[in-house]
């Protein structure tokens, strides 16, 4: 798998955007990932130094429409934090 393929998107909200100042960067990621290949997509992609990964898997929510009731995806989420000094210019922009 490459490593552009590990990060599937940036997770953008106002939470997100208020850890950004922290050095704290959320991504959504594939289920099967785990902590050490996050680390390794996120330094070759960024070209940044990784202090910290943490993962949570989040299960999709049932939505229903009329009589249908559907499941949405599940997901995992990796919160990155970089070394000090470290950002990611792609938010910065």
């Amino acid at each position: 798998m490459d490593m552009h393929d590990l990060l599937l998107k940036p997770v953008i909200t106002e939470k997100t955007t208020m850890m950004m100042s922290d050095g704290k960067y959320t991504f959504k990621v594939p289920l099967h990932a785990n902590k050490i290949e996050i680390r390794k997509a996120v330094e070759k992609v960024f070209n940044v130094k990784v202090k910290n990964v943490t993962t949570l898997r989040t299960m999709g929510k049932m939505k229903r429409m009329g009589k249908y009731i559907g499941k949405r995806p599940d997901y995992k989420k990796a919160i990155v934090t970089l070394q000090e000094g470290e950002t990611i210019e792609f938010f910065e922009a």
